[in-house]
């Protein structure tokens, strides 16, 4: 496995940033702690905001706190601390290869998560348990951030 100096944030890393979460104080020193830009995708830009509007229709944050979080998202991407990569044909095909092997437990849009990733040349950065054993089994680095309690199984 080859290692990146380059990350890429799928969600469960992204959002963490953006509201108090277990993995929050882990995931603000990481960022702190690397040269900017860290890559996302524009999968990333959708869950995000897809999100942030289950928040709101929950009642997790109000309509008020979820403008002040796209917006610190968004320039967040301007400022270059986050660089959007789209999506290609070549991660489909990639994340069909993937999920036809079923040697995973690999999900759908994790699978293109993963071969943006691959195709970038860059480290899985996830808060994700099932997607960092995927990378794992895949041969793509990734590196898993997880709030561990001593009653957790793993």
């Amino acid at each position: 496995m080859i290692v990146s100096d380059m990350l890429y944030f799928d969600t469960s890393a992204l959002l963490p940033y953006y509201r108090e979460e277990p993995t929050s104080r882990m995931i603000n020193d990481l960022l702190g702690s690397v040269e900017p830009p860290v890559l996302i995708s524009d999968l990333s830009r959708v869950e995000f905001f897809s999100a942030v509007a289950r928040w709101v229709r929950m009642h997790e944050i109000e309509e008020s706190q979820a403008g002040l979080v796209e917006n610190a998202f968004l320039e967040d991407i301007r400022s270059g601390l986050f660089v959007s990569r789209p999506i290609k044909t070549a991660h489909y095909r990639q994340s069909e290869r993937w999920l036809c092997s079923r040697k995973s437990s690999l999900r759908t849009l994790d699978s293109l998560h993963l071969a943006c990733c691959l195709h970038q040349g860059a480290e899985m950065v996830t808060c994700d348990h099932l997607l960092h054993k995927a990378a794992e089994s895949f041969g793509v680095q990734s590196r898993l951030v997880s709030f561990s309690r001593i009653d957790d199984p793993e």
